[in-house]
């Protein structure tokens, strides 16, 4: 991964590279930025210019190592999970072999994508002491270059408070020549005494126009179709993948919000509506908690859009649902200033509670009966 590889993030770009070159290099850095942005891509790519910069250019065997992910010096931790292969105390190193091949199929993946890609399930993924005492033993050995060593620890929010403290010890005496980059979504979720000792690069969606650009050189798509894309995905280069690759992910969110919200417009005074809401809570209740995680996010979306809508502001609407019969434009009056701090915080706490492990069930139905109010509330 090289900085021409990156999308947009031209001032970042220089910033990095310039203060490379001129040594500068803090020994611990947090890039915070929204999915797609490209804020793991821009990392691997600043830790492959300050290992194998030398004499102005780069080092051409060093970059073959990075081509592959496996350069000595370079570590990464990010989440992971038990599985039927890792049954106890998971680390990042038992899934290394993954992690490059996630990584190089698509460095603009999200962490949805990779915990679908460890087959989470019900799980939920985080960052433990023992990889924290991983970072120790990679670190305490001499660097195979005879430069720097560099850490990238990706989801950094997903360190556990055990694991936190193992890193702020280290962050406060690091070894020599020893660069960390936190990569993050949720800046917030860092303990802010590990924050405190970071450099902070926060990263911008991207625009329209670079991800259109992305899709025609990279993809071979015409550029309208293009255009389209990069409207739908919000800044977002790796929603815009999956655009383009016509990802079924989102249908069956569009389908299970279409179905739960006309459900529950019929159950107001309807009790035999209150059964199929009880079901359909059921039937996300026995998903995932990532997934479930996920689809409420989607629902927040949704609403958000049908506001936009009902206020007539449609440039700003990019959901074009799929779902036969239903049309935003005829759901978007029932979603207005009297009812949508409500369903917002509603489906905030729901998100907050499965997080938490709560019972999916009873959280879903709980919100589910709650909906069935607002949604007639003028």
């Amino acid at each position: 991964m090289e900085f021409t590889k990156i999308l947009g993030q031209e001032y970042i770009k220089n910033h990095l590279i310039q203060s490379a070159d001129l040594g500068r290099i803090p020994h611990a850095q947090l890039f915070v930025g929204p999915e797609g942005s490209g804020t793991l891509a821009m990392a691997i790519a600043y830790a492959h210019h300050v290992l194998c910069n030398t004499n102005g250019g780069l080092n051409e065997s060093c970059s073959i190592k990075f081509q592959k992910l496996s350069h000595p010096d370079l570590h990464f931790i990010y989440p992971t999970i038990t599985t039927d292969e890792v049954k106890v105390k998971p680390k990042s190193i038992d899934f290394i072999a993954d992690w490059r091949e996630f990584v190089l199929e698509n460095a603009y993946a999200g962490l949805f994508d990779w915990y679908a890609k460890l087959g989470v399930q019900n799980k939920q993924g985080e960052i433990r002491v023992d990889d924290a005492q991983e970072i120790l033993k990679s670190l305490s050995l001499k660097s195979y270059e005879g430069g720097y060593k560099i850490m990238i620890i990706w989801m950094a929010d997903k360190m556990n408070i055990s694991a936190s403290n193992k890193l702020l010890k280290l962050l406060e005496e690091p070894p020599e020549k020893t660069v960390f980059l936190l990569v993050s979504e949720n800046e917030e979720d860092i303990i802010q005494t590990i924050r405190s000792r970071c450099q902070i690069t926060k990263f911008g969606g991207l625009s329209e126009q670079i991800i259109a650009n992305a899709l025609v050189d990279r993809k071979q798509i015409e550029l309208n179709m293009a255009l389209k894309i990069a409207h739908q995905s919000q800044g977002n280069y790796n929603k815009a993948l999956q655009l383009l690759n016509d990802d079924q992910e989102g249908l069956p969110f569009e389908q299970w919000f279409v179905t739960w919200v006309r459900v529950a417009f019929k159950a107001k005074g309807n009790a035999a509506a209150i059964q199929d809401l009880i079901e359909w809570s059921e039937q996300i209740a026995a998903l995932g908690r990532e997934t479930q995680k996920k689809f409420l996010q989607f629902c927040i979306e949704m609403f958000r859009q049908a506001l936009l809508l009902n206020y007539e502001t449609k440039s700003l609407v990019y959901i074009e649902p799929k779902v036969e019969k239903f049309k935003l434009e005829n759901f978007a009056p029932f979603v207005n200033g009297n009812n949508i701090t409500e369903i917002f915080k509603e489906l905030s706490d729901a998100m907050y509670h499965i997080e938490r492990n709560g019972n999916a069930k009873i959280i879903l139905t709980d919100l589910s009966i709650k909906l069935t109010r607002l949604i007639h509330k003028k």
